[in-house]
């Protein structure tokens, strides 16, 4: 003896339902092996960080704007045990907000901390790069984590002709990423009045174009007004575009050489979190994954099966059966019973 809800096959949708729900409770979460990140993340938050040459959704950002963004993705992207720490640069200095902590049982201050980022929690305006980048690589080395640095490279005030602070640490002792923020092209950098708000963009006369330090450059003996004593820059005002910005991507390049860190330039959260797995020291771990979703996914189908495709099919039926029937009464009877 057969019953007949055997021949139905609702039954056999439902009782589908019912095993995947079931599944999806009981079922233990498989395991797998990833390489999980430690990393200090530390952001660039000086005045040129306010130029606006990335676009997220039609609109123009600036680029801590679009760092925030980021970020943000990326956080969610890496597995659990992974260790995430945050600072903060401006000047020469590394302000660390939190050393680096585990990222899923601390995801919501983590991503609270990092949508916080703002250009007005600048102590001074000045953007030494180089001295700011050893600094945060002698502050992963404490941290014993890798270090990631984000900037648009641009040195305020300018390098004198003869270079940067020489990097008197060991070259590839704290792995990690210099990580180029900017567009290409050169941008006008946004100015602020004293209570925070933009008043236009700096000027050609409103930034030091040349910095007057140290030795002055091969070709300063033709500058006019040139006295080896008394004006060994000569007097005439020198326009290098340090009002205007774009990432210095050969600078942070050679900058990536000297300290042995390697180099990206921003995008998205893909291109960042590739290139930070690809040169962070990789510290492999067991992650637990839920099967729990996919078998609900199954029996919320299986129940879309028998209360909507299924009555669909029922109802298309017959209009088919009329349709065809236009010349052929036997199957146009048999669409309207």
């Amino acid at each position: 003896m057969t019953w007949p809800c055997f021949r139905d096959a609702r039954f056999w949708l439902l009782l589908a339902t019912f095993l995947c729900f079931l599944t999806a409770l009981i079922a233990p979460p498989a395991v797998k092996e990833e390489n999980s990140v430690d990393a200090l993340f530390t952001v660039d938050i000086t005045d040129s960080m306010n130029t606006r040459d990335y676009t997220e959704d039609g609109h123009p950002v600036s680029r801590l704007d679009h760092i925030k963004t980021v970020l943000r993705q990326t956080l969610v992207d890496l597995p659990c045990q992974s260790r995430v720490g945050v600072a903060l640069f401006a000047e020469r200095r590394i302000f660390l907000l939190f050393g680096p902590i585990e990222v899923c049982a601390n995801f919501s201050p983590i991503m609270g901390a990092i949508s916080a980022f703002d250009w007005r929690e600048g102590w001074e305006g000045d953007s030494h790069i180089a001295g700011g980048l050893y600094r945060a690589i002698a502050l992963a080395d404490e941290l014993h984590s890798d270090l990631v640095f984000m900037t648009d490279g641009q040195e305020a005030p300018p390098l004198p002709w003869s270079g940067g602070p020489a990097f008197d640490g060991e070259p590839g002792a704290v792995q990690g990423l210099i990580v180029g923020v900017g567009g290409y092209g050169l941008s006008p950098i946004p100015k602020y009045d004293n209570t925070g708000h933009e008043v236009g963009f700096y000027g050609e006369k409103e930034v030091l174009q040349e910095s007057r330090f140290g030795l002055p450059p091969p070709d300063a003996a033709n500058r006019p007004g040139y006295n080896a004593r008394n004006a060994p820059f000569g007097d005439v005002q020198v326009n290098n575009n340090e009002h205007l910005s774009s990432v210095r991507e050969p600078y942070l390049k050679e900058l990536a050489q000297k300290t042995g860190l390697a180099y990206t330039h921003l995008t998205e959260a893909p291109e960042l979190l590739e290139a930070l797995r690809a040169h962070a020291t990789p510290h492999p771990v067991r992650v637990t994954v839920s099967r729990g979703p996919i078998a609900a996914a199954l029996g919320v189908f299986c129940l879309a099966c028998v209360y909507l495709f299924l009555p669909l099919l029922r109802w298309l039926r017959p209009a088919r059966l009329r349709w065809w029937g236009r010349g052929n009464p036997a199957l146009a009877v048999a669409g309207e019973r």
